[in-house]
This record gives structure tokens, sequence and C-alpha cells, in this order.
């Protein structure tokens, strides 16, 4: 199962991703915001489509939950590391990522 360092690891990986702090956690975006860890690296929220959300809810129900309120209807999903395969953490960071990053290169 996935520790708070698996998803620092996992998450830096991705190109472009830097993080900051974010409301009392750690914000991973690129272009823009696509997860969060929780202070106490439990838990972390991810930024997924609402297809993705319902899929990844209904089928590992034990670990992804929608986020409560308004976030969670935009897609805002939390996940519980402990119960996380790291390859499927993996998984989950990758679809957040594809979701933020640029569309296009930047010119110089």
């Amino acid at each position: 199962m996935s520790s708070a360092e698996d998803f620092n690891r996992l998450a830096l990986g991705f190109k472009g991703t830097v993080a900051g702090p974010h409301h009392g956690h750690t914000g991973y975006g690129v272009n823009r915001i696509y997860a969060v860890l929780a202070a106490d690296g439990a838990t972390a929220n991810f930024k997924f489509s609402r297809e993705e959300q319902r899929e990844l809810c209904t089928i590992a129900r034990d670990t992804f939950t929608p986020v409560a309120g308004g976030f969670g209807k935009k897609g805002w999903t939390i996940a519980r590391l402990d119960r996380l395969p790291e390859d499927e953490l993996a998984n989950a960071l990758l679809m957040a990522w594809q979701h933020a990053r640029p569309r296009r290169a930047p010119k110089d």
C-alpha cells in the first residue's frame, strides 16, 4: 500500500509538477492543482472527471470517496493511501495530471 512519501515521489515525477502549500496541505500542480496531500499524509484528493470519479468510487468504494459538497460535484475525490497500491496511486495521479497539464507547449 502507499504512503505520503510514495505520493510525493510519484507526483513530482510527472513533467512540470510542482508542490507547494495549499490551505494547510500540500498541493501538486502543473498549470493548475490536480492533487492535494493531506497534512497527516493519510489521504489525498485528486481532480478527476466526473466519469472517472464515478468509476473509481464504484469499483473501489473502500478507497475512493467524492469530496463533500461542491468540490466533489466537480470531480474532486478523496483516496485513502493505506488502501491504494502504488501502481493504482500512479494511475490515479496520471489521470489527474492529464486534466491539469497545459494543452500546448509554452512558446519561448
